[in-house]
């Protein structure tokens, strides 16, 4: 995002004061120089702009919230809701959207979950790529955030996020480096949390060394709200913009740095040229520009949205699509009074109503729908003989609907949830009811997973809405009677307890510090290689359709593999369906591995009876790994599998294939061990020959070949070996074989 005008044209008190907020929401403007302000605002599921007076929010589309917009596994739709969220938020004034949220939800207690797409790097990345894409169609900027391991709440402005440099490769910084490197949004927020013990806003080589030169960025790197500790520091690493205002402390701060001695002015114009570039930037693409290729009904967009975000996870007997004779009795006060999005600074002032469940379900089923509140507007307490009533009604009605879920308290910015179970109330709501009634569907509102163990076996159906926005009522009672095709898929795995999650050890820390001690074994990729049980796994989620896949190829091209197959809908309804292709390793894999990974996917609607051949294009790097020795990414030689299916663990097809890759052997130090120099296919046989001229009686030789000295000494750094006068080895020798390979 260059400009051609600098500001080494503006003194150094200018230029330092571009380099903060001049308020809460704007940048500063110097009108002289043609640099004008620039307006920023939350918007992950809709406008989330503060009235001036910050007395409330200005009235927007809600739409579902990331965590249930990743169910749709359609980085299209997830375009056209940004698009939309977009065109609001210039006409509220705002030339930025600080959204989309793409931390990895490393725990399924993390309090802003809702905010995040998913527990897998590729599949956030690709929604993410969406979303940008949509809102910068519009000429609004983008601000893709929390760089980066903002896995937490607890302790989130100062926590250190203690991960290897493979998994902070693999995992945290993954998605980030997609959606750069191939959206290019205008902003980057760098998070409040330290990093290995440095506070993101001040690691140069986050900010300057990966974000800038491996990935070439160009645009403003702003600071999450007050997360800057020093800074002179934050901006000598590459943090240009600080937020919100600090009345002139932090320019004040710079240009004495800048006096002292202590800081380049160099630093200082260029992090002003980006910010001026970025201004300049946002007046001409959006003002007074015409909304072009996005949906005109925003509120019709909700509804699709939702109805696309809903997952159906259990349908026994067939339950769902209700019978439309049956008699129906919907239990919970949610049903009336529905949760549609999260607690904290993207909370949107909803234009219109998400209204009732019960009343949508009323004008869609064609039987009696009859209501019991059962527990109390909050969630938490029952009501006065409320139980007995509900239960009572249950038993007279064909199909119970319990409508559960989180409650307001238990999902915000700020704090992690406590645990993953309902309150009590509401599971024995559950039990109850389910008991009484011959067949009972739950409803469960919540941005992320809930426990299910107590009561999912004693029902027939399960629905999962995730906080859906707006449309949530009327999505819903469309899927429940069969108007519309449940096809959203489990963006993120639901455990069966907890303590079976691969971070439960760790997460979220004490005194300071999370030590991410699951490594790149996030989520499924840590249930799946352990073979425990999970409640519902990774993109799981069910259709009242039957669809099958046959014909399944791989084929190598330019940039990776297309694997193709067949999809038949062999229902006789129509339905969507979300292809998933997985990777799994070679067996000889010189690393612990994932035992599979997603690699791509494809949202494909299907009439009934319908056969499409479906194309996937997996890239090389999915089957890349960082290799911490050599400081990069490689490829392992070997047979890879390819498998095709619903979930994680409902792999239907698959195809082998054999990749070269490349035998990567890494550097040869005095710190390797003894192993590893005789194991190098150049410097192990050097070494020997080198041994047995400088001791000809075999000594040393025989230290070298001998299996029990190995297996004793092996480990040993060679160099604690060449010390020892007694043996042939030397530093002198070794560096000789060093520097000859």
């Amino acid at each position: 995002m260059s400009d051609d005008s600098g500001t080494h044209e503006l003194t150094l008190q200018q230029a330092a004061g571009l380099l903060s907020g001049a308020d809460m929401a704007s940048t500063k403007a110097v009108p002289s120089r043609g640099i004008p302000a620039v307006m920023m605002t939350d918007g992950s599921n809709g406008l989330a702009m503060n009235l001036p007076d910050f007395s409330g929010k200005v009235p927007a589309t809600c739409f579902p919230t990331s965590s249930a917009m990743a169910a749709t596994w359609d980085p299209e739709l997830v375009s056209r809701v940004a698009a939309r969220i977009a065109i609001e938020a210039r006409e509220a004034g705002a030339q930025v959207l600080l959204s989309p949220g793409m931390n990895l939800k490393r725990s399924p207690l993390g309090g802003r979950n809702f905010e995040y797409y998913s527990e897998d790097p590729h599949l956030t990345a690709e929604l993410a790529t969406g979303f940008v894409h949509g809102v910068q169609g519009q000429g609004i900027g983008a601000c893709v955030k929390h760089y980066v391991a903002n896995n937490q709440e607890t302790d989130r402005m100062r926590v250190s996020a203690e991960v290897s440099e493979r998994a902070l490769r693999e995992m945290y910084l993954h998605a980030f480096e997609q959606v750069v490197t191939r959206a290019r949004p205008w902003l980057v927020m760098a998070s409040y949390n330290r990093v290995n013990g440095t506070y993101v806003s001040q690691d140069e080589r986050l900010l300057t060394g990966i974000l800038r030169d491996e990935w070439g960025f160009g645009g403003v790197v702003v600071s999450d709200w007050g997360a800057v500790e020093n800074r002179v520091l934050a901006l000598s690493a590459g943090l240009d913009l600080e937020m919100p205002s600090t009345s002139g402390a932090s320019d004040a701060l710079v240009v004495q740095a800048v006096q002292e001695g202590a800081l380049d002015p160099e630093v200082v114009h260029r992090s002003a040229d980006r910010v001026a570039a970025l201004a300049r930037r946002t007046a001409h693409r959006g003002g007074g520009s015409t909304p072009h290729d996005a949906d005109p009904d925003p509120d019709a967009l909700a509804v699709l949205a939702a109805a696309r975000s809903i997952v159906l996870l259990q349908n026994d007997r067939d339950v769902l699509p209700l019978d439309s004779a049956a008699n129906v009795v919907v239990v919970g006060a949610f049903a009336h009074t529905p949760r549609f999005q999260g607690g904290g600074s993207a909370g949107v002032h909803a234009r219109v109503p998400a209204g009732s469940i019960v009343e949508a379900l009323e004008q869609r089923h064609a039987g009696r729908v009859t209501f019991a509140p059962g527990y109390d507007a909050s969630g938490t307490d029952l009501l006065e003989d409320s139980l007995e009533s509900a239960v009572t009604a249950a038993r007279a009605a064909d199909i119970a609907i319990v409508v559960v879920g989180s409650p307001e308290s238990a999902e915000s910015e700020g704090y992690d949830r406590a645990d993953l179970h309902l309150p009590s109330v509401q599971e024995q709501l559950i039990r109850d009811v389910a008991a009484a009634a011959p067949r009972c569907v739950v409803v469960v509102i919540a941005g992320g997973p809930v426990h299910t163990e107590t009561w999912r076996h004693e029902v027939d159906a399960i629905v999962a809405t995730g906080l859906a926005g707006q449309g949530v009522s009327q999505a819903l009672g469309a899927i429940l009677v069969g108007d519309s095709e449940p096809s959203g898929r489990l963006a993120e795995t639901w455990p069966v307890e907890l303590s079976d999650t691969p971070s439960y050890l760790s997460f979220p820390g004490e005194s300071g510090r999370s030590i991410y001690g699951e490594g790149i074994f996030v989520g499924y990729r840590g249930h799946d290689l352990a073979g425990g049980r999970v409640a519902f796994p990774f993109g799981h989620g069910l259709s009242y359709t039957s669809v099958e896949y046959s014909d399944v190829a791989v084929e190598p091209t330019d940039s990776g593999w297309a694997v193709s197959l067949v999809v038949h809908n062999r229902g006789r309804r129509p339905g969507r369906d979300v292809v998933q292709v997985y990777v799994e390793p070679p067996a000889e894999s010189p690393v612990r591995r994932a035992r599979r990974t997603l690699a791509g996917f494809a949202s494909v609607a299907i009439e009934a009876g319908e056969s499409r051949r479906v194309r996937i294009d997996v890239p090389t790097r999915a089957l890349e790994r960082w290799d911490e020795r050599l400081d990069r990414w490689v490829l392992d030689a070997g047979t890879y599998g390819f498998a095709v299916g619903r979930s994680s663990r409902q792999l239907l097809v698959r195809a082998d294939v054999d990749v070269a890759g490349v035998v990567e052997t890494p550097p040869l130090t005095l710190d390797s061990t003894l192993v590893e120099w005789l194991d190098h296919p150049s410097a192990g046989p050097a070494l020997r020959a080198a041994v047995a001229e400088a001791d000809p009686s075999g000594r040393t030789s025989g230290m070298l070949t001998n299996p029990v000295a190995i297996l004793m000494i092996g480990g040993l750094p060679i160099h604690r070996l060449a010390i020892d006068a007694g043996n042939a080895l030397t530093t002198s020798m070794l560096d000789d074989i060093a520097a000859s390979l």
